[in-house]
C-alpha cells in the first residue's frame, strides 16, 4: 500500500472498512508526517496523545460497528474554532494560552462523527490577511515551490495553515472560514479543494468571530469527495447560533453524479478585469471548454455592480470586527497588561497595544472610522446598499443559470514579503470572491491546472443559496478534466 499520507479521505475511509488499516496506523503515519515537516509553521498547536486516544476510540467504536461520516479520519483545526481544553487563540497574542471550557459546535459535529483531531492549524490573525503573513506565532510556508527557485511562497489566507498542511499531506482534511475568500484563495495557492457553504449552512457558534455576516466555516481537502464527506460532517442547524438556518443537510457524496447535461454554467464578463493573467485567462477558457464538453451550456451573464464588491466588503468587514474585537480588553480572558498607576483605559489600550498585529489594528481603525457619527451613513450605509445591489445581481443571474465560473484569485501564490508592504495588492488578492460571501452564496475553488512557474492555479464556481450539492457536482466534473494530480515535491518524496 502506498504512504498512508498519500490516501484521500474516501480512499482511507474505504481502506479503515475494508479493516486493511486502522485509525491508529493513519494517525502515527500523520502525526510522524507533521514532525517532519514543522518547518511549514501550518500548526500552532499539536495534538499528538489526543490524537492517538481518538484514534483508538475510533478503532473501537468501528469493531462495534458505530461508524460516523469521518470515522477515524485525522485532520487539522483551525485555530479559530474553540476546542475544549486545547489553546485557541485566532492566531492572536491576546488570546494567547486561552483554553476553551467547550466546543465550537462545528468541530463537536465532526468528533461526533469520528475525526481524529491533529491539532490547531496556524492563520492569518484573526482571520484578517491573504497570506498568512499577519500570524503572531509567524507565517506559514506554502509547501509548494517555483522551477528552479528556493523563494518561500505563503499558502493564501487566511486559512493558510489548513491549506498547507492538507497539501503537505500531514492532514487528511482541513477545517476553513471563509470570510471574503479564506478557503477558496489558499486553495488555489496550493493545490487543493475548498467550498464556503452557503451562510447559514455551518453553525458559527465557538469559532472567534471575524465580521460576523460574513463569516462561514467550511472544509478543505484534496478532492472534491472528500470535501463532500467533510461538509456532510460539519453542517447542520444549530439552535445557539441565530444565523443557522434550518434545512436538511443532504448526502452530498449521493449528488456527485457527474451527469451536468443540460445545465447551465454563467460566465461573468465583469471577472475579465485589467491586468488579469493571460495564464488565468487561459485556465478560464479551459474550464469553460471541460463543461461545454460534459454538456452543459454556457451562457453570457452580466453582474454588474461587481466592480463595488472590494470597497464595500473593506467598508463592512472591518466595521463588523471593530466592533467583535472590542471584548479583548484585558478583563475577561486573554492576555492583559496594566501599566503601573494606570487606571481602566490604560489598561485597555496597553493591552490591545501590545496583543494585536498591524493588520489586526488597521482594521479596527478602519471599522470604528467608518461607523462613526460622521461617516456612518456616508460609508457603512452605502456599503450595506450596495451588497444589497450585489446580491440582486446573483439573484437576477440565477434566473438563468445554474452555477457560475470564475477563476478564483488573480495570480498563483507569491513570495513571502512581495506585497507585504502595499496594502491595496494585497487586498486584491479576494477580488473574484469577496461576491461570494457580500451574497451568502457557496463558492468552491478546485485546482486546475499549474503556472509556467509550476504553481497551481484555480477556478471557482459559485452556486444557488443552499445548493452545494450542483456545485460539487459540477466541480467534480472539472476534477475529471482537468487531472491535477501534481503534488509540491515534499510530497512526491514521500510518494516515491
Amino acid at each position: 500500500m502506498s504512504d498512508l499520507t498519500n490516501l484521500t479521505i474516501t480512499e482511507a475511509l474505504d481502506s479503515l472498512k475494508k479493516k486493511e488499516i486502522t485509525s491508529v496506523e493513519l494517525t502515527e503515519a500523520h502525526i510522524q508526517a507533521m514532525e517532519q515537516n514543522r518547518h511549514l509553521n501550518a500548526y500552532i498547536v499539536e495534538t499528538p496523545e489526543l490524537a492517538l486516544d481518538q484514534a483508538r476510540a475510533s478503532d473501537a467504536r468501528r469493531s462495534g460497528g458505530d461508524v460516523g461520516v469521518i470515522e477515524g479520519i485525522p485532520m487539522g483545526m483551525k485555530d479559530l474554532y474553540c476546542t475544549a481544553g486545547v489553546q485557541t487563540t485566532a492566531a492572536s497574542k491576546i488570546l494567547e494560552g486561552f483554553k476553551p471550557e467547550y466546543e465550537s459546535t462545528v468541530s463537536k459535529n465532526m468528533l461526533d462523527e469520528g475525526m481524529v483531531m491533529l491539532g490547531k492549524l496556524n492563520l492569518d490573525e484573526f482571520a484578517m490577511g491573504s497570506s498568512n503573513e499577519t500570524s503572531g506565532f509567524g507565517g506559514v510556508q506554502n509547501p509548494w515551490k517555483r522551477k528552479g527557485d528556493d523563494t518561500v511562497l505563503v499558502p493564501g489566507g487566511s486559512s493558510g495553515g489548513s491549506s498547507a498542511a492538507v497539501a503537505a499531506r500531514i492532514a487528511m482534511g482541513a477545517t476553513g472560514t471563509d470570510t471574503g475568500g479564506s478557503i477558496r484563495q489558499p486553495a488555489a495557492f496550493t493545490g487543493i479543494c475548498g467550498i464556503k457553504p452557503t451562510y447559514g449552512r455551518c453553525s458559527r457558534w465557538g469559532i472567534v468571530a471575524f465580521a460576523s455576516s460574513l463569516d462561514q466555516a467550511g472544509p478543505m481537502a484534496r478532492t472534491v469527495e472528500d470535501c463532500a464527506v467533510m461538509l456532510q460532517a460539519m453542517a447542520g442547524y444549530d439552535a445557539k447560533d441565530s444565523t443557522s438556518v434550518n434545512c436538511e443537510v443532504p448526502d452530498y457524496r449521493s449528488l456527485l453524479t457527474g451527469d451536468i447535461r443540460g445545465m447551465k454554467v454563467g460566465i461573468p464578463k465583469e471577472y475579465r478585469i485589467d491586468g488579469i493573467s493571460d495564464e488565468i485567462s487561459k485556465l478560464w477558457d479551459d474550464g469553460i471548454a471541460w463543461l461545454k464538453d460534459a454538456g452543459a451550456e454556457i451562457v453570457d451573464i452580466s453582474l454588474p455592480h461587481t466592480k463595488y464588491a472590494l470597497p464595500a466588503y473593506y467598508i463592512i468587514a472591518p466595521a463588523e470586527a471593530s466592533s467583535n474585537l472590542a471584548r479583548y480588553d484585558g478583563v475577561r480572558y486573554g492576555l492583559r497588561v496594566a501599566p503601573e498607576g494606570g487606571n481602566l483605559i490604560d489598561m485597555y489600550e496597553a493591552t490591545r497595544a501590545a496583543g494585536f498585529g498591524d493588520e489586526v489594528k488597521r482594521r479596527i481603525m478602519i471599522g470604528t472610522y467608518v461607523l462613526s457619527a460622521g461617516f456612518y451613513d456616508a460609508y457603512y450605509n452605502k456599503a450595506r446598499k450596495l451588497r444589497k445591489l450585489i446580491w440582486q445581481d446573483f439573484d437576477n443571474a440565477y434566473k438563468d443559470v445554474n452555477v457560475i465560473l470564475t477563476p478564483t484569485a488573480p495570480s498563483a501564490a507569491f513570495g513571502v514579503g512581495e506585497k507585504s508592504d502595499d496594502q491595496i495588492a494585497m487586498y486584491l488578492n479576494d477580488v473574484f470572491t469577496v461576491t461570494t460571501n457580500l451574497a451568502g452564496l457557496p463558492g468552491m475553488s478546485i485546482p486546475a491546472g499549474l503556472d509556467a512557474n509550476g504553481l497551481p492555479l484555480g477556478l471557482q464556481l459559485i452556486g444557488r443559496p443552499f445548493d452545494e450539492g450542483t456545485v460539487m457536482n459540477v466541480a467534480k466534473v472539472m476534477e475529471k478534466a482537468a487531472n491535477f494530480t501534481a503534488m509540491p515535491e515534499m510530497a512526491q518524496k514521500k510518494a516515491a
